[in-house]
């Protein structure tokens, strides 16, 4: 049996306590498109690198949950919402360009 590379959650190991500002974020796709898994790959590596132990990944496949998108107005898909901390953010796109989502997730100040 194959296992689905994208799970519907995935959380890192607990940090120390002082440590703890936690990242919650939904990544909407449409289906196992290469570009939905490119996605979610680089995702993932962004958030083992730069917040271990401080995320959790939602993935909401709208092939699946099309009424989901009505909940943060998703338009495009990709699309990365950074649900916590506040405020929400939205990154449209593949994620691919690493600067650019850890600005949008607030991890660097804007240029």
């Amino acid at each position: 049996m194959r296992q689905n590379p994208m799970k519907a959650e995935l959380s890192a190991p607990a940090p120390a306590k002082e440590e703890r500002q936690s990242h919650i974020l939904r990544l909407y796709i449409a289906g196992q498109t290469p570009k939905s898994m490119s996605a979610f790959s680089n995702l993932k590596k962004i958030c083992e690198d730069y917040l271990p132990g401080r995320y959790q990944i939602q993935v909401v496949d709208l092939v699946i949950n099309p009424q989901m998108a009505r909940e943060d107005q998703i338009l495009a898909i990709p699309t990365l919402v950074r649900k916590l901390p506040l405020p929400e953010c939205k990154i449209i796109g593949d994620l691919s360009n690493t600067e650019r989502v850890l600005i949008g997730l607030g991890l660097l100040p804007r240029k």
